[in-house]
């Protein structure tokens, strides 16, 4: 096993016994012990037995270890409504929300080490890593309630020939989208079942390759039997930045029958603003140099001239932004902030793009670089929205399951 993958088991077993329990994962994590006190030099005194591994990992604390797996921010809840899994997980958006409507995440995958970092930071839990290995995909625990993910689009085309074998049907979704991240959501949806799934993507899935894309999404999560509700909602109605995602929910059938209860939310129309999210007191270091303002002014003339809107965006700071993007930390072109005559306009801190995500202010940004914070934050889902949305679907799951 990796040294990512031992820190994954490691920290899942912390937070989830339940699963990892079992003997297979038991060795394993016995394994993860040995090698973190062994790389880290942190056994005490005693001499490490496998009686001594397991009276740690039954109670790690009086031992003083694994302070950066439990001291954090938004720990999983010690009492729970319902378990989900955190898919593409990235900064923990979703997880976030999900927590916030009583839900325990029972499994966590992200592939980008920085990400896992800023994760862990905050959740006290190491994400597993590419999601599409079943390396890590065995590590799922068979049952739970929700499967989320905010899964990337990959661009694909129908293929035009079914395999002979797909998931032990004649014909199938997987020869349609083999290749693509989706596929991999769907395997996991397919083979655990979750009663539940909530699904964040591009306002563009739905026209992407004249339709088809989401026509072969539609069809393949309508195929294994889940009936499904999307929208595309802005992010605009819940933090000061236009933010258009589609957001697909999916029931069980062979629960809900069909007859689930489910209703997207409405905005409570307040009206919010990007200075609300602004800092006072901002570090100079992200005030455009003189070089990077005239080439941004330089750019948009150019493109004005050609009768095109390419250009840097210039908040309103009574108004709303444009759509905070992973290439922010460029130059950060789309959305800069005035800051009076005489002065040139500034990018937002990380710190503002994670509450212009709708991150709180107690969410740990400082263990990765600038760059890779405002790359996550330009990744990452509208909180307020997800929460919004997860609210209704946990109610639905409550009215029909008897959750409570």
């Amino acid at each position: 096993m990796d040294r990512e993958n031992q820190l994954a088991v490691l920290t899942h077993y912390l937070h989830n016994k339940d699963f990892i329990g079992k003997k297979r994962g038991c060795n394993d994590v016995i394994h993860a012990f040995h090698s973190f006190f062994e790389n880290k030099k942190q056994v005490p005194s005693e001499e490490i037995t496998e009686n001594f591994i397991k009276r740690v990992a039954d109670n790690p604390v009086p031992y003083n270890l694994f302070s950066e797996f439990l001291d954090v921010p938004f720990p999983a809840p010690k009492s729970f409504k319902f378990t989900f899994i955190d898919l593409f997980a990235g900064m923990g958006g979703f997880r976030l929300a999900m927590q916030a409507n009583g839900g325990k995440c029972v499994f966590s995958s992200e592939w980008n080490k920085y990400a896992q970092k800023t994760y862990l930071a905050n959740f006290g839990e190491v994400p597993f890593g590419d999601i599409t290995k079943e390396s890590v995909k065995c590590y799922i625990p068979s049952n739970f309630d929700v499967l989320c993910a905010g899964f990337p689009c990959q661009p694909f085309s129908i293929a035009g020939i079914s395999k002979k074998k797909s998931l032990g049907r004649e014909t199938g979704f997987k020869d349609k989208t083999q290749g693509t991240l989706f596929f991999d959501v769907a395997e996991i949806i397919c083979r655990h079942r979750p009663k539940a799934f909530y699904l964040e993507n591009v306002k563009n899935l739905m026209s992407h390759d004249k339709g088809n894309t989401f026509k072969v999404i539609k069809g393949t999560l309508e195929e294994l039997r889940y009936s499904l509700h999307y929208l595309v909602m802005d992010g605009k109605d819940y933090v000061p930045q236009h933010r258009e995602r589609i957001m697909i929910v999916g029931f069980d059938r062979d629960i809900f029958q069909g007859k689930e209860n489910f209703l997207f939310p409405e905005s409570d129309k307040t009206v919010r603003t990007i200075k609300e999210i602004l800092d006072s007191d901002i570090d100079e270091k992200y005030t455009l140099s003189d070089k990077l303002w005239n080439y941004l002014q330089s750019y948009a003339k150019k493109h004005r001239a050609k009768g095109n809107g390419f250009g840097f965006g210039m908040a309103d700071l009574n108004g709303i932004s444009r759509t905070l993007s992973a290439r922010y930390y460029k130059d950060g072109s789309e959305i800069l902030i005035p800051q009076g005559k005489g002065k040139n306009p500034r990018k937002l801190s990380p710190r503002e793009c994670a509450r212009l995500m709708g991150y709180p202010d107690n969410y740990r940004l400082s263990q990765v670089s600038d760059v890779q914070a405002y790359r996550q934050c330009g990744n990452s889902v509208v909180v307020p929205l997800i929460t919004a949305v997860s609210k209704q679907l946990v109610k639905t799951l409550s009215e029909s399951t008897g959750h409570e």
